[in-house]
């Protein structure tokens, strides 16, 4: 079938950009006639734009508060006839119905609405309905029809149009109606989180939905600790009682709408392409809504330490600087000022320091932005809360350092879900943020910790919460000064916090982010001086690691949960 024509045009626009320009050259140049509704019409006729009002192609007038306009046959059966179809085109006639050649339609900002604070009922208002069916059956039958949803897209129609002699190419069309149902797909994305983050409490959907049972069954430990125990039940079959989990939660269909916030360099190798999204209510201290002050643009492996980091970071309570390194926490602390904590946390390993990612969560300060050039440190990305006048008059001078000033630092939110692609498919789960209160921690040992080795402990747990696993994180005086990160058996990251520690190792604490499926790990941390341990416990074996815990006269903590990040 040949291009059609592009005779009648219909714009119904939000975003009124260019609108005029494209409206007045289709009209101008190739005599089509422009059908409007509502402040689109109005903004093309004070232009001087020959414009035919919905009304007059519908017969009937804007009603409900516009919310009826353009539902209707004049305009669908317009959109939907198929040309080569003798019927569809009788039918039209019949009814007299004319054919529409291009749906010009971007629709009501309902997620700015939103991120503006909009009560619930202005949210309401702004569910867009009439333009979504235009787009959708606009681009049903591209065919025949061209629709455009981006005022990008306007200079390059036109000039298609152009060659053309008044026509769209179908491989043009085909293109903007992909385009469209990915709008739309997304807008209804958009809609759906938003009436779920609505939901009142008292609410029980689960009747209308199917369940799916989730069935128990015990798993013996192997010796990395990467296996549950006997009877050990998921997350999800806790907070479920073991029964069910519904499809509310996790769904048959997941559907993700995020908004590109840039276009990056390259990926993790220069050899791959990647680009930078935003979730629509991404938490306004998040890394994603961060305000870069200097330094040059951040690429893919800038966001994903740089993440990590301030992940950590946040998750400190007291002034705390924690300096990373593909994805590593290699300097952590807290002391009384920013700047005591980065000098405590750069001591931890000045070698892996150099090229890293530094977070602070309190502000950045003239003296500890002094600090860091005493060292002479390079540093990918800085990121804080926000920073002093004259530690940012500092920090600018540094043209390759991207500074990010986030706003603050409450930034989990537990209902947040974090996903993962693998070959084929999307792994998704919730974010690892449960709520652990140390009065809830057990002490199977028969020494009790100090109060000073308690508070070591609780640090080195928040903080290898972050390592990768097996995880082994060596502290001292609320400073990380060992780690040993994501190797294949805990004993060698054991060793290697160990030996990164040193002689310091002598009266430090260590955490494990798992349990010790064997005593071997628990000895050779004893055996270099570890004073307490912190681990979740759990392990078929655990008897065997109290028994060197008392054995060499140190004490353990339990915590309950573990916290893998692979």
């Amino acid at each position: 079938m040949e291009s059609p024509q592009i005779r009648r045009v219909l714009i119904s626009v939000t975003d009124k950009t260019g609108v005029i320009d494209f409206a007045r050259a289709l009209s101008g140049e190739f005599g089509a006639q422009i059908i409007s509704t509502g402040g689109t019409a109005r903004t093309l006729s004070e232009a001087g734009v020959p414009v035919t009002s919905i009304e007059d192609v519908t017969g009937f007038p804007e009603m409900m508060d516009g919310r009826v306009k353009t539902l209707h046959p004049s305009v669908h059966g317009g959109l939907l006839a198929r040309r080569d179809n003798p019927q569809h085109l009788n039918d039209a006639a019949h009814q007299g119905i004319e054919m529409i050649d291009m749906v010009v339609v971007n629709l009501y900002a309902f997620e700015k609405t939103v991120t503006q604070g909009a009560d619930f009922a202005e949210c309401i208002e702004h569910i867009d309905i009439g333009g979504p069916s235009m787009l959708r059956s606009a681009a049903k039958n591209f065919e025949s029809v061209t629709v455009v949803t981006n005022p990008f897209s306007y200079k390059h129609i036109l000039a298609e149009m152009r060659e053309t002699g008044g026509t769209t190419t179908r491989a043009t069309r085909f293109v903007l109606a992909r385009e469209a149902f990915r709008l739309t797909g997304a807008y209804d994305t958009a809609i759906t989180d938003w009436l779920t983050n609505q939901m009142p409490e008292n609410v029980d959907s689960s009747k209308f939905l199917s369940a799916a049972w989730v069935e128990t069954e015990g798993i013996e430990a192997s010796q990395t600790g990467n296996e549950v125990t006997a009877g050990e039940m998921s997350a999800r079959e806790v907070a479920t009682g073991g029964d069910v989990v519904y499809e509310e939660e996790w769904p048959q269909q997941l559907n993700l709408s995020y908004s590109r916030v840039q276009i990056l360099r390259y990926g993790e190798n220069p050899h791959q392409a990647a680009a930078f999204y935003r979730l629509p209510d991404a938490p306004s201290h998040s890394l994603a809504h961060a305000e870069q002050l200097g330094g040059k643009p951040l690429s893919y492996n800038n966001l994903l330490d740089a993440d990590a980091c301030w992940t950590i970071v946040c998750g400190l309570n007291e002034t705390a600087v924690v300096i990373l390194k593909h994805q590593n926490p290699c300097g952590s602390a807290c002391a009384d000022t920013v700047g005591e904590a980065f000098e405590r946390a750069f001591a931890c390993d000045e070698k892996s320091a150099y090229g890293g990612i530094i977070a602070a969560n309190r502000m950045v300060t003239a003296d500890m932005v002094a600090r860091i050039n005493a060292h002479k440190l390079f540093m990918e990305v800085l990121i804080a809360p926000d920073y002093e006048p004259a530690a940012l008059e500092l920090l600018q001078q540094k043209k390759n350092l991207r500074i990010l000033r986030t706003g603050g630092t409450d930034v989990f939110d537990a209902t947040r879900q974090e996903l993962r692609s693998i070959d084929g498919g999307l792994l998704v789960q919730t974010i690892d943020t449960v709520s652990e209160d140390p009065a809830t921690f057990t002490i199977p040992t028969k020494r009790k910790p100090t109060a000073a080795e308690l508070d070591d402990l609780l640090f080195a747990w928040k903080v290898c919460k972050g390592v990768k696993s097996n995880a082994i994180l060596v502290a001292k005086n609320k400073a990380g000064i060992g780690m040993g990160p994501g190797q294949p058996n805990r004993v060698d990251s054991a060793r290697i916090a160990c030996q990164r520690a040193g002689v310091a190792c002598k009266g430090a604490v260590a955490a494990s982010d798992a349990f010790f499926p064997f005593r071997d790990g628990v000895d050779t941390l004893a055996e270099q001086g570890i004073t307490a341990i912190i681990q979740p416990g759990g392990s078929i074996h655990d008897d065997e690691a109290i028994q060197a815990a008392d054995e060499a006269g140190i004490t353990m903590v339990f915590t309950g949960h573990r916290h893998f990040r692979h």
